[in-house]
């Protein structure tokens, strides 16, 4: 994907809300979804969390968004077959071109009436692209509750962490070519 970026004389996009495009995808886990262990395979959840992210993305930018990267996917407790498992995305932050999706799964057995367990969490970056599948620009997100607020905060510390490790592995690789060992 071409890293290139807008023009600094395009248009101020209009900001949206939170709530415009949070979703949340569910669906019943079954026998085609487990793994050898008799529970629902991680791919299947992660696969569903891209495609949910995707929504979000897709909503939120008003047109195709890619999937840039997974910046963290942590599963917390087994999804069982029979399970009804949501998927509840939002944007947390947005750039010029890119945007932080989280995704929290929940999962609740299908014919019963207990309590959602969550079993995993996931934060996706998304860059929104034009017809040539350049960069192009997104709008940019408005939280609207503490929670929001605190979302968007915490996006930016994973953002400035993610730019440092490409940073420095750069700067790593440089160096070892510089001395001849790669």
């Amino acid at each position: 994907m071409n890293a290139s970026r807008p023009p600094q004389d395009a248009p101020e996009i209009p900001g949206k809300p939170t709530s415009v495009s949070r979703i949340t995808l569910s669906q019943v886990m079954t026998a085609t979804d487990a793994n050898l262990y008799g529970t629902v395979h991680g791919g299947t959840i992660m696969k569903l969390v891209d495609t949910c992210a995707g929504a979000v993305a897709g909503r939120h930018s008003g047109g195709v968004a890619l999937t840039a990267s997974m910046d963290e996917m942590a599963f917390l407790e087994p999804v069982n077959v029979g399970d009804l498992v949501h998927f509840h995305g939002q944007v947390n932050w947005t750039g010029r071109t890119s945007m932080e999706i989280g995704v929290r799964v929940l999962a609740e057995r299908w014919n019963e009436s207990t309590p959602e367990t969550r079993v995993a969490t996931a934060y996706l970056v998304f860059v929104g692209v034009d017809a040539e599948g350049k960069p192009r620009s997104v709008p940019p997100v408005l939280p609207e509750t503490a929670s929001d607020r605190r979302r968007f905060q915490e996006a930016e510390i994973r953002r400035t962490h993610r730019l440092a490790r490409r940073r420095a592995i750069l700067d790593l690789r440089e160096r070892r070519s510089a001395e001849g060992l790669d």
